[in-house]
């Protein structure tokens, strides 16, 4: 018996196909990423057909995140300590922050293009295929010159860990470790919550950038040149803290300027899946309420 046309209140077919998945269930969640790690592939290989572009784009990539970190450098060359901080310090949370932001860049950045397709209506063309959106969304022109960020502020990174004079142990290792990854997951939920809203505002490209280029940046810099009222924004409210602000603390033997309990350092994971939680509801309500163009 055939399927039937199942169609949405705007009239935008489902994505209802043979060989579809169970919706909600893992193998959902598995074609996702197997898909879009078949669109990412044909955006490498069409990326690597111009390798001179490449190089030239990654160099330039490189050289343009570089000159943040240049900046903190001659601002140290005028004072010893900037709240408190030595710059192999301001170095750790710098590296932190970029390669964590990067990732999360490089994987799903371009979901904040997504007001874009809902202006212009080609978001219909997306609905239609028997691929989750979000996978054809955040694969879509997959810019591989963004592993310039990753590169620079690892190296950020690395220099840092050398200058630094800590008494490294297992947990403190783990510690950075999940600074990275658990940074870009909720970066990456930031750039995903950021597109879920423009289903509603259509244009809010902006406003998510002071969250994701503006965090990453404010990240840079030691909490305790901040004022209180915004730290606690960022721990509380959209919890950029637990990207590197917390657990750096830890790692660097510093004190929390909230007076935090101490377990909070080591609450980033359990962040990351809450946000991954909250981000999959907001973007699944994003997409229901979006309404097509009629084109």
């Amino acid at each position: 018996m055939a399927e039937p046309d199942r169609r949405t209140a705007n009239g935008v077919r489902e994505g209802w196909r043979e060989g579809w998945p169970d919706e909600g269930g893992a193998r959902r969640v598995l074609w996702g990423l197997r898909a879009y790690g078949f669109i990412v592939a044909m955006w490498v290989r069409s990326t690597m057909a111009y390798r001179t572009s490449f190089v030239i784009m990654l160099v330039v990539s490189f050289a343009t995140t570089f000159l943040d970190f240049a900046a903190i450098v001659i601002m140290f060359s005028h004072v010893k300590e900037l709240g408190g901080f030595s710059l192999p310090e301001v170095a750790f949370l710098y590296g932190t922050s970029n390669v964590a932001f990067g990732l999360a860049d490089l994987l799903l950045g371009q979901a904040e293009r997504i007001g874009r397709r809902v202006r212009d209506g080609t978001l219909d063309v997306l609905l239609t295929r028997p691929v989750p959106v979000l996978s054809q969304v955040a694969a879509d022109r997959f810019a591989l010159r963004r592993l310039g960020r990753i590169c620079q502020g690892g190296l950020v990174l690395g220099w840092s860990l050398v200058r630094l004079d800590l008494d490294w142990s297992v947990g403190k290792v783990l510690l950075t470790v999940s600074m990275v990854l658990c940074g870009g997951a909720i970066f990456g939920c930031v750039f995903v919550l950021g597109g879920a809203f423009q289903f509603w505002a259509q244009d809010a490209t902006e406003v998510q950038s002071a969250f994701t280029y503006g965090g990453t940046t404010m990240l840079q810099y030691p909490p305790t040149v901040f004022a209180e009222d915004l730290v606690r924004g960022v721990t509380f409210v959209v919890p950029l803290a637990f990207v590197n602000w917390l657990p750096a603390l830890r790692v660097l033997g510093r004190d929390d300027p909230l007076g935090l309990p101490g377990w909070v350092d080591f609450a980033a994971p359990a962040v990351a899946l809450l946000c991954c939680a909250v981000t999959g509801l907001a973007w699944r309500a994003g997409l229901r309420a979006y309404r097509s163009t009629g084109s």
